[in-house]
């Protein structure tokens, strides 16, 4: 099985999200909010796609999980 375009935005929006939390968290420093401003809705904007991409992934991994349980023939 091969990923498609969506899929592959969506692991990069994941990425994005998941380094921007390890910011967080281990700097205190949100790299999303000082790009396009605390609360503004650009940034709102990037936390709704990266929330959209993470459920995005959770169908791409069923769907990996289902191909790769699948009998070979």
């Amino acid at each position: 099985m091969k990923l498609n375009g969506v899929d592959w935005l969506a692991l990069v929006l994941i990425i994005v999200g998941g380094l921007n939390w390890g910011l967080v968290g281990a700097f205190k420093f949100n790299l999303v909010d000082t790009i396009f401003g605390e609360g503004s809705a650009l940034a709102r904007i990037v936390y709704v796609l990266v929330g959209l991409a993470a459920v995005c992934m959770i169908v791409t991994a069923s769907r990996l999980m289902q191909a790769h349980a699948a009998p070979k023939e």
